[in-house]
């Protein structure tokens, strides 16, 4: 099956995750985090390949401002997060999140917390509210 030009790859997400994690980042403070300290020419290579890869896929920006080029994601997690969910529910369940989101609770026990953040949501949501917003 073919891949819209949107999608990331494994090896993008783990960019991604560094971005996310540790903020904006040069190519080389990237690769190193990927491989565990010091990288190889052919490492830092490849991770400059996946940051013009997420760049031509509007997932990260590069600052061309200083000498070395920085890197940040543009794309959150939580965008990344609902956008393959959606996926997944459209494939599998129809575009309905409820067969989708009913399989994951029941699988995994929550947590006191996570019941609790469950129940704040439902509530927002029945008050006419959208999810993170102030009432």
């Amino acid at each position: 099956m073919a891949r819209t030009p949107q999608d990331v790859t494994t090896a993008e997400l783990a960019v991604l995750q560094v971005l996310w994690e540790q903020g904006p980042a040069t190519i080389r403070q990237v690769a190193e985090t990927l491989n565990g300290g010091a990288c190889s020419t052919a490492q830092y290579g490849t991770t400059q390949k996946l940051l013009d890869r997420l760049e031509a896929k509007g997932c990260v920006r590069r600052d061309r401002g200083a000498p070395v080029h920085v890197f940040a994601a543009v794309l959150g997690r939580d965008d990344l997060i609902g956008r393959r969910l959606q996926d997944v529910a459209e494939k599998l369940c129809g575009g309905s999140l409820t067969p989708l989101l009913t399989h994951l609770v029941r699988q995994r026990r929550l947590s006191e917390r996570e019941r609790r953040e469950l129940r704040e949501l439902i509530e927002e949501l029945e008050r006419g509210g959208r999810p993170g917003e102030a009432p």
